[in-house]
Protein backbone atom coordinates (compact mmCIF):
# COMPACT_ATOMS: atom_id res chain seq x y z
CA UNK A 1 0.00 0.00 0.00
CA UNK A 2 1.03 3.45 -0.91
CA UNK A 3 -0.08 7.09 0.36
CA UNK A 4 -1.22 8.88 -2.55
CA UNK A 5 -1.95 13.19 -2.30
CA UNK A 6 -3.76 14.32 -5.73
CA UNK A 7 -4.83 18.11 -6.33
CA UNK A 8 -7.66 19.23 -8.75
CA UNK A 9 -10.22 15.79 -7.77
CA UNK A 10 -13.12 17.24 -7.36
CA UNK A 11 -14.91 16.65 -10.78
CA UNK A 12 -16.13 13.29 -10.84
CA UNK A 13 -15.83 12.95 -15.05
CA UNK A 14 -12.43 14.66 -14.91
CA UNK A 15 -8.88 12.92 -14.60
CA UNK A 16 -8.08 13.66 -11.04
CA UNK A 17 -11.42 12.01 -9.41
CA UNK A 18 -10.86 8.65 -11.60
CA UNK A 19 -6.95 8.45 -10.48
CA UNK A 20 -8.15 8.68 -7.17
CA UNK A 21 -10.51 5.44 -7.85
CA UNK A 22 -8.13 4.07 -9.37
CA UNK A 23 -5.63 4.29 -6.64
CA UNK A 24 -8.20 3.37 -4.33
CA UNK A 25 -8.82 -0.12 -6.09
CA UNK A 26 -5.56 -0.90 -5.86
CA UNK A 27 -5.58 -0.62 -2.16
CA UNK A 28 -3.54 2.42 -1.56
CA UNK A 29 -4.45 4.94 0.73
CA UNK A 30 -5.37 8.19 -0.89
CA UNK A 31 -5.84 12.19 0.46
CA UNK A 32 -8.28 13.73 -2.46
CA UNK A 33 -7.37 16.95 -2.28
CA UNK A 34 -10.27 20.11 -3.48
CA UNK A 35 -10.31 23.44 -2.83
CA UNK A 36 -13.73 23.67 -1.36
CA UNK A 37 -16.00 21.50 0.67
CA UNK A 38 -17.81 18.95 -1.80
CA UNK A 39 -20.67 16.16 -1.54
CA UNK A 40 -18.11 14.34 -4.77
CA UNK A 41 -17.02 11.65 -2.58
CA UNK A 42 -19.84 10.83 -0.46
CA UNK A 43 -19.96 7.22 -2.63
CA UNK A 44 -16.01 6.86 -2.28
CA UNK A 45 -16.11 7.92 1.16
CA UNK A 46 -18.40 5.12 2.24
CA UNK A 47 -16.90 2.50 0.28
CA UNK A 48 -13.10 3.23 1.04
CA UNK A 49 -13.79 4.87 4.86
CA UNK A 50 -10.18 4.30 5.95
CA UNK A 51 -8.35 4.36 2.84
CA UNK A 52 -9.49 7.79 1.45
CA UNK A 53 -9.47 11.44 2.73
CA UNK A 54 -10.84 14.34 1.42
CA UNK A 55 -8.73 17.31 1.81
CA UNK A 56 -9.70 20.85 1.38
CA UNK A 57 -6.88 23.02 0.34
CA UNK A 58 -6.45 26.07 -2.08
CA UNK A 59 -3.27 25.90 -3.87
CA UNK A 60 -3.54 29.17 -4.69
CA UNK A 61 -2.85 29.94 -0.98
CA UNK A 62 0.13 28.91 0.97
CA UNK A 63 -0.55 29.25 4.24
CA UNK A 64 -3.98 26.93 3.27
CA UNK A 65 -1.36 24.45 1.49
CA UNK A 66 0.62 24.41 4.57
CA UNK A 67 -1.95 23.63 6.71
CA UNK A 68 -3.35 20.92 4.55
CA UNK A 69 0.44 19.10 4.60
CA UNK A 70 0.56 19.27 9.32
CA UNK A 71 -2.70 17.59 9.06
CA UNK A 72 -1.14 14.94 6.51
CA UNK A 73 1.67 14.49 8.75
CA UNK A 74 -1.12 13.65 11.85
CA UNK A 75 -2.32 10.61 9.66
CA UNK A 76 0.28 9.56 7.83
CA UNK A 77 4.25 9.25 8.59
CA UNK A 78 5.04 9.49 4.59
CA UNK A 79 3.69 10.00 1.11
CA UNK A 80 4.80 7.64 -2.05
CA UNK A 81 3.31 10.02 -4.58
CA UNK A 82 1.97 13.56 -4.96
CA UNK A 83 -0.01 14.27 -8.49
CA UNK A 84 -0.67 17.67 -9.06
CA UNK A 85 -3.78 18.21 -11.39
CA UNK A 86 -5.26 20.96 -10.35
CA UNK A 87 -5.42 24.00 -13.02
CA UNK A 88 -7.57 26.70 -13.77
CA UNK A 89 -8.41 28.90 -16.52
CA UNK A 90 -9.52 32.39 -17.59
CA UNK A 91 -12.90 33.81 -18.83
CA UNK A 92 -11.44 34.43 -21.76
CA UNK A 93 -8.67 31.34 -22.41
CA UNK A 94 -10.22 30.55 -25.89
CA UNK A 95 -9.88 34.07 -27.21
CA UNK A 96 -7.01 35.27 -29.65
CA UNK A 97 -3.83 36.38 -27.76
CA UNK A 98 -4.24 40.01 -29.43
CA UNK A 99 -7.57 39.76 -27.61
CA UNK A 100 -6.62 38.08 -24.27
CA UNK A 101 -6.88 39.98 -21.25
CA UNK A 102 -3.22 39.87 -19.78
CA UNK A 103 -4.32 40.57 -16.80
CA UNK A 104 -5.78 36.91 -16.08
CA UNK A 105 -2.63 35.58 -16.99
CA UNK A 106 -1.36 35.66 -13.34
CA UNK A 107 -4.30 34.00 -11.81
CA UNK A 108 -3.81 30.69 -13.56
CA UNK A 109 -0.40 30.63 -13.15
CA UNK A 110 -0.61 31.26 -9.43
CA UNK A 111 -2.72 28.17 -9.45
CA UNK A 112 -1.28 26.13 -11.79
CA UNK A 113 2.50 26.33 -11.77
CA UNK A 114 2.83 28.37 -8.30
CA UNK A 115 0.43 25.77 -6.53
CA UNK A 116 2.25 22.87 -7.13
CA UNK A 117 5.57 24.38 -6.28
CA UNK A 118 3.38 25.16 -2.96
CA UNK A 119 2.20 21.62 -3.04
CA UNK A 120 5.92 20.59 -3.35
CA UNK A 121 7.88 22.72 -0.42
CA UNK A 122 5.16 21.93 1.94
CA UNK A 123 4.74 18.28 1.88
CA UNK A 124 8.69 17.65 0.86
CA UNK A 125 9.35 16.43 4.07
CA UNK A 126 6.97 13.36 4.00
CA UNK A 127 7.62 12.84 0.18
CA UNK A 128 11.38 12.74 1.54
CA UNK A 129 10.88 9.78 4.32
CA UNK A 130 8.96 7.33 0.85
CA UNK A 131 11.72 4.75 -0.08
CA UNK A 132 11.02 6.80 -3.63
CA UNK A 133 8.94 9.80 -3.86
CA UNK A 134 7.92 10.65 -7.03
CA UNK A 135 6.34 14.10 -7.91
CA UNK A 136 3.73 13.69 -11.39
CA UNK A 137 2.66 17.04 -12.72
CA UNK A 138 0.02 17.47 -14.97
CA UNK A 139 1.43 19.30 -18.03
CA UNK A 140 -0.02 19.91 -21.60
CA UNK A 141 0.58 19.39 -24.86
CA UNK A 142 -0.43 23.44 -24.60
CA UNK A 143 3.39 24.29 -22.38
CA UNK A 144 5.65 22.90 -25.16
CA UNK A 145 7.19 25.99 -26.51
CA UNK A 146 9.02 23.99 -29.06
CA UNK A 147 5.84 22.51 -30.36
CA UNK A 148 3.36 25.15 -30.09
CA UNK A 149 1.27 25.80 -32.97
CA UNK A 150 -1.56 27.78 -31.04
CA UNK A 151 -2.95 31.57 -31.51
CA UNK A 152 -5.10 31.33 -28.16
CA UNK A 153 -5.49 29.71 -24.64
CA UNK A 154 -2.74 31.34 -23.76
CA UNK A 155 -2.85 31.58 -20.04
CA UNK A 156 -3.33 28.07 -19.78
CA UNK A 157 -0.05 27.68 -21.95
CA UNK A 158 1.72 29.87 -20.23
CA UNK A 159 0.93 27.95 -16.95
CA UNK A 160 1.88 24.89 -18.43
CA UNK A 161 5.11 26.33 -19.71
CA UNK A 162 5.73 27.80 -16.33
CA UNK A 163 4.95 24.34 -14.71
CA UNK A 164 7.36 22.08 -16.83
CA UNK A 165 10.08 24.27 -15.88
CA UNK A 166 9.66 23.85 -12.00
CA UNK A 167 9.86 20.55 -13.00
CA UNK A 168 12.95 20.74 -14.35
CA UNK A 169 14.64 22.98 -11.40
CA UNK A 170 13.13 20.76 -8.60
CA UNK A 171 14.48 17.86 -10.67
CA UNK A 172 18.03 19.73 -10.78
CA UNK A 173 17.89 20.74 -6.66
CA UNK A 174 16.79 16.68 -6.58
CA UNK A 175 19.33 15.33 -8.68
CA UNK A 176 21.51 13.62 -5.80
CA UNK A 177 18.64 12.87 -4.00
CA UNK A 178 18.35 9.10 -4.36
CA UNK A 179 14.58 8.22 -2.69
CA UNK A 180 13.33 11.30 -5.12
CA UNK A 181 11.76 11.71 -8.42
CA UNK A 182 9.45 14.04 -10.48
CA UNK A 183 8.21 14.55 -14.34
CA UNK A 184 5.79 16.36 -16.29
CA UNK A 185 2.99 14.66 -18.38
CA UNK A 186 1.46 15.48 -21.34
CA UNK A 187 -1.94 13.21 -20.02
CA UNK A 188 -3.57 12.96 -23.78
CA UNK A 189 -6.94 14.47 -24.67
CA UNK A 190 -9.72 12.97 -22.59
CA UNK A 191 -13.65 12.76 -22.61
CA UNK A 192 -14.02 15.52 -19.39
CA UNK A 193 -16.75 17.08 -20.28
CA UNK A 194 -19.50 17.89 -23.13
CA UNK A 195 -16.93 19.95 -25.46
CA UNK A 196 -14.73 17.08 -25.51
CA UNK A 197 -17.10 14.11 -26.32
CA UNK A 198 -14.96 13.50 -29.55
CA UNK A 199 -11.69 12.85 -27.67
CA UNK A 200 -10.33 9.61 -27.75
CA UNK A 201 -9.70 8.76 -24.09
CA UNK A 202 -11.81 8.23 -21.05
CA UNK A 203 -10.78 9.65 -18.01
CA UNK A 204 -11.97 6.14 -16.17
CA UNK A 205 -9.84 3.96 -18.52
CA UNK A 206 -7.02 6.29 -18.67
CA UNK A 207 -6.40 6.60 -15.28
CA UNK A 208 -5.84 3.21 -14.63
CA UNK A 209 -2.83 3.39 -17.28
CA UNK A 210 -1.66 6.33 -15.90
CA UNK A 211 -1.26 5.06 -12.58
CA UNK A 212 0.63 2.22 -14.33
CA UNK A 213 3.18 4.40 -16.53
CA UNK A 214 4.22 6.94 -13.19
CA UNK A 215 4.84 3.35 -11.44
CA UNK A 216 7.07 2.50 -14.30
CA UNK A 217 8.79 5.77 -14.34
CA UNK A 218 9.12 5.94 -10.44
CA UNK A 219 12.85 4.82 -10.02
CA UNK A 220 13.90 6.01 -13.68
CA UNK A 221 15.80 9.33 -12.63
CA UNK A 222 17.64 9.62 -15.86
CA UNK A 223 14.85 9.36 -17.93
CA UNK A 224 12.71 11.61 -19.60
CA UNK A 225 11.00 14.37 -17.73
CA UNK A 226 8.38 16.11 -20.10
CA UNK A 227 6.59 12.79 -21.30
CA UNK A 228 3.28 12.32 -22.92
CA UNK A 229 0.74 9.30 -21.76
CA UNK A 230 2.67 6.65 -23.87
CA UNK A 231 5.71 7.63 -22.08
CA UNK A 232 7.28 8.78 -24.75
CA UNK A 233 9.40 12.63 -24.76
CA UNK A 234 7.58 15.46 -25.71
CA UNK A 235 9.93 18.89 -26.86
CA UNK A 236 9.69 21.34 -24.21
Amino acid sequence: MQNILITGTGRPQALGFNLVRRYLEHGDRVFACVRKSTDTFTELLREYPGELTVLVMDISDTRSVRAASESVAAQVDHLDTIINNAVTTAPDCNAGVMEANPDNIAASVNVGASGPLRVIQAFYPLLKKSGMGLVVNISSEAGSIGACYRTNMTDYAVTKAALNMITKTVWNAWKDETNLNILCLHPGWMRTNEGNAKAPLEPYEHAEALRCLFEAKRHIKDGELFITYTGEAYPW
